[in-house]
């Protein structure tokens, strides 16, 4: 009889136990469940938006390579983008202590990097590779959205590359049910739109990646006939592909200042114009990183000093200019003349150099000057490029606004660069490709 006392007391002790046991981990899985952010997109009257957890959230954003997730939030964004799900854990824990969201990168293999998508073992080793990657970060409360693939339209040919995606955001779909995909285009052709629809039908909606043409916005979505919600997740300045060259086929960059002017009038213009479709947007770069030159697409400098266009997007994020402003550009010569000059120099001579700015605050100004040889580093798509060596024997005087320099050596294509620096973390930028010739004539 004591025994079975002894039993029932142990039994009733063990079911209380496993109770409170039960009851803890039911409320840790409520916990962790009510911290998803869940995503969809509605129809209201303002045009499609992105709702998370209920609340309609515009995206104001930027994609982040080699920059600081910190100051994009003290800019006003509310949002960042990545390229993969590299330190995909470290960047969701830093946006969720900022207050930010993730569009959360997932690299699918291209093309032009030699994958075929015909392997199809090739194709299934990737999307369970991609699975337990998904699974890593799902419940994550700052994700937001999943951006499969970037520019997968890009030098490709092979259509399988769109069934593949599609399985991809059919695995998403399967393993976190809360949060939408999407893939970035290059472009927005109608072709490639109707690919995607035919073949990857399970994407939750587009997104285009546009930069000389995002002008052009609104009549590239009415061409496209694609009238279902949008994000712009690239835009920005104007891409080397699509300006002006000089005889030898260097492209003209764009000075700071003239990109600033760019990211505003884009912005207002075409993306925050077209909000009964587009839904947000994710400017580009909000780092730095070499195209062509170190200071194409950049908004930030290698030492991370801030661009005008780090400028124009605060104000554009928040509807007021920062307290402190980047030196503005006003002209920029070698010898009198501009880039678009075709300038020739002889191999050996001495040249002069001169910019001409102002700074919004008065600050005052240092110079520093650079040549450069023209990349020869021929990429497409952002893909990896080597930056030239500078070339540190050829400038005679520098320290202000006029230079002294000896042209090279070495017959061929160059560039001279000038920076210009505040004192308060802000720097302009210019850039002059010239010839070195050793004819006489």
């Amino acid at each position: 009889m004591k025994f079975l006392v002894f039993f029932y007391k142990l039994f009733l002790s063990y079911s209380v136990l496993f109770m409170v046991l039960h009851s803890c981990n039911a409320q840790s899985t409520m916990k962790s469940s009510s911290e998803i952010t869940k995503s969809e997109i509605r129809l209201t009257e303002e045009g499609y938006r992105i709702f998370l957890n209920d609340v309609p959230f515009y995206i104001k954003g930027a994609g982040v390579y080699n920059g600081s997730i910190e100051l994009l939030a003290k800019h006003g964004a509310n949002s960042v983008r990545t390229w993969s799900t590299d330190n995909g854990k470290e960047i969701l824990d830093k946006a969720q202590k900022l207050g930010l969201k993730v569009m959360m990168g997932i690299w699918l293999e291209l093309e032009r990097h030699g994958f075929d998508y015909n392997n199809e073992k090739a194709v299934k080793r990737q999307l369970e590779t991609i699975r337990k990657k998904v699974i890593a970060l799902k419940d994550h409360p700052a994700l937001m959205i999943w951006g499969v693939g970037n520019e997968l339209n890009l030098q490709s040919k092979n259509p399988k590359v769109w069934d593949a995606l599609n399985e991809v955001s059919k695995m998403i779909h399967e393993e976190d049910p809360h949060h939408l995909t999407t893939t970035s285009l290059a472009g927005m052709e109608r072709k490639d739109i109707d690919l995607i629809a035919q073949r990857a039908p399970d994407l939750d909606f587009l997104s285009i990646q546009l930069y000389a043409p995002i002008d052009f916005l609104p009549e590239i979505i009415k061409n496209s006939s694609y009238e279902q919600p949008l994000l712009v997740t690239e835009w920005g300045a104007t891409g080397y592909w699509e300006v002006d060259k000089t005889k030898w086929e260097a492209p003209i960059e764009n000075n700071s200042s003239m990109k600033a002017d760019l990211y505003l009038r884009r912005y207002q213009n075409s993306i925050v114009s077209q909000s009964q479709q587009v839904m947000g947007s994710f400017v580009f770069l909000w780092g730095q990183k070499q195209e062509r030159t170190p200071t194409w697409f950049g908004m930030f400098m290698p030492d991370g000093n801030e661009t005008e266009a780090v400028d124009v997007m605060h104000y554009a994020w928040n509807g007021e200019w920062p307290k402190n402003r980047s030196p503005r550009l006003k002209d920029f010569t070698i010898e009198g003349q501009r880039a678009s000059d075709n300038i020739k120099l002889k191999v050996d001579k001495i040249y002069s150099a001169q910019v001409k700015s102002i700074d919004p605050n008065n600050d005052a100004l240092s110079y520093r000057w650079e040549i450069m040889p023209e990349s020869t580093s021929s990429k497409t798509g952002g893909d990896a490029e080597y930056i030239p060596d500078v070339l540190n024997d050829v400038l005679l005087e520098n320290g202000g606004n006029v230079a002294t320099f000896k042209a090279p050596t070495k017959p061929g294509a160059y560039r001279l660069f000038v920076y210009i620096e505040d004192g308060n973390n802000h720097t302009a930028h210019a850039n002059i490709p010239f010839w070195v010739d050793d004819k006489n004539d």
